[in-house]
C-alpha cells in the first residue's frame, strides 16, 4: 500500500488531511485492487470459454475415435465367429 502512496502526486496534499485523508488514500487503494482483480476474473473468463470449445472438440473427437474402436471390435468378433465356424 505504501507503494501506491508513494506513486499518488498529491500524498503530500492527502497526508495534510490526517486520518481522513489516509481513509481516502486507502479507498483509492482498494479500488485500484479490484479494478485490478475484476481485470483478472474477465481474462480468466474470457481464456475457460475458448478452453471450453477446445474440450467440446477434443470430446467429439474421442467419442468418434470410441465409436471406431467399438465397430472394429466387433467386426474382428464377427470374423472371429465366421472362421471358427468354417
Amino acid at each position: 500500500m505504501w507503494h501506491f502512496l508513494a506513486e499518488v502526486p498529491a500524498v503530500d496534499g492527502i497526508t495534510s488531511f490526517g486520518s481522513a485523508g489516509l481513509m481516502g488514500a486507502m479507498w483509492l487503494w482498494e479500488r485500484r485492487t479490484s479494478r485490478q482483480r475484476e481485470q483478472q476474473l474477465d481474462e480468466a473468463h474470457t481464456r475457460i470459454m475458448g478452453d471450453r470449445v477446445a474440450l467440446d472438440q477434443l470430446i467429439g473427437v474421442v467419442r468418434a475415435n470410441a465409436e471406431a474402436m467399438s465397430k472394429l471390435a466387433t467386426m474382428i468378433d464377427q470374423l472371429t465367429t465366421r472362421k471358427e465356424a468354417a
